[in-house]
């Protein structure tokens, strides 16, 4: 269950920051007040709802975190994503349901008007895209994710960085030399003098070493 949640986790994540650096809306502004021909202004997500970035970030960063954290991490990890989650669905629905204040910077900055009301008097039309509904999407994804967190997050496997330290521990043990009993010098020593070596000639013992 480790993988699917931490999937879901990327992919919810990466639909919040590609649907916030996409076009929201399409805005038009009453032709008269901009002496224009009354053609359309995309509004971008980081305009008309600019917390999905650090919302989305978030979701990334609890993915690294969910790689190694324990099984008590991991529940106060899974009630953040809960949280972050709702946040996104929270934020990308207040941006649908009143669209002409999600682009009220959008008209201040064509038109320098400012103030919500004398704003909405200035625009025509305004058309949603369908990457406020992918931001929806993501949000579900994440609060989702964060739910199977909780439910199964204490039963998940243990990091394998316990393992590499066990394999570490017994690399470094083999590693070490095993001084030889004394009988089996004892036999060494005896088998040279019978070839004629002197066993006090360090010469001679560094090349038995060999």
């Amino acid at each position: 269950m480790k993988l699917p949640v931490i999937v879901a986790t990327v992919v919810g994540a990466g639909l919040v920051l590609l649907s916030w650096s996409q076009t929201w809306f399409e805005l038009l502004i009453e032709a008269s007040t901009t002496g224009g021909t009354g053609e359309p202004i995309d509004v971008t997500g980081s305009v008309a709802s600019p917390a999905l970035a650090a919302l989305g970030l978030a979701g990334l960063a609890l993915v690294a975190a969910l790689a190694i954290a324990g099984p008590g991490i991991r529940v106060v990890l899974g009630v953040l994503e809960v949280l972050l989650g709702g946040c996104v669905l929270l934020a990308a629905v207040l941006s649908l349901a009143d669209p002409i204040a999600s682009v009220s910077p959008a008209v201040t900055d064509a038109t320098g008007v400012a103030g919500a009301a004398p704003t909405a008097e200035l625009v025509a039309s305004v058309s949603a895209t369908v990457w406020p509904v992918l931001a929806i999407v993501g949000g579900a994804l994440l609060v989702l994710a964060g739910i199977a967190i909780l439910v199964t997050g204490t039963r998940w496997p243990a990091s394998s960085r316990r393992y590499s330290d066990s394999r570490m521990a017994a690399d470094d043990a083999a590693a070490t030399p095993v001084e030889r009993p004394a009988s089996d010098r004892a036999i060494d020593d005896w088998d040279g003098l019978s070839r004629g070596d002197d066993p006090t000639d360090e010469t001679t013992e560094r090349h038995d070493d060999r």
